[in-house]
């Protein structure tokens, strides 16, 4: 079983100025809601160690493999429960140039496996945690603009 999430914003700032800001690991903990903690090294192959926090407010740490990294446009990583095949993640970020100096980030995750049919509310969150790390994202990378 698969279920795709996906989630789109526009960022009043450069799409180098965005990924300043998205991969500074060690300041998710200043502006993130959802990863607060991040670290590990942002290069395919490579492990990271995320904390993230639900909507429940529960931390759940795990650790992804760094997939993708391409400078300013793509940032992938992929996780699972327990064993593949369960619970499977491939979590990205796209961004591309927008009209005006802006960004289009493109933030979402597909997931696969035995458990997703029965995650649906887990997955419902997913989507609003997405969401509201775009916003604090955009906050952000406008905010840093402003004061460049």
């Amino acid at each position: 079983m698969r279920r795709n999430i996906t989630t789109e914003i526009t960022i009043d700032a450069t799409p180098e100025e965005v990924w300043e800001v998205l991969t500074d690991l060690p300041r998710y903990c200043v502006w993130n809601p959802f990863i607060r903690q991040a670290g590990g090294e942002l290069a395919p192959g490579e492990r990271l160690r995320l904390t993230m926090y639900a909507e429940s407010g529960k931390p759940t740490t795990f650790h992804p493999t760094v997939k993708v990294y391409a400078p300013v446009t793509e940032l992938r990583w992929t996780g699972r429960f327990l064993v593949r095949g369960l619970f499977d993640g491939e979590h990205f970020f796209r961004l591309s140039e927008g009209p005006g100096r802006t960004t289009r980030l493109e933030h979402g995750e597909r997931f696969r496996g035995l458990l997703v049919p029965f995650l649906g509310k887990l997955l419902e969150g997913t989507a609003r945690n997405f969401t509201a790390m775009n916003e604090a994202l955009r906050a952000r990378a406008e905010a840093a603009r402003t004061t460049s």
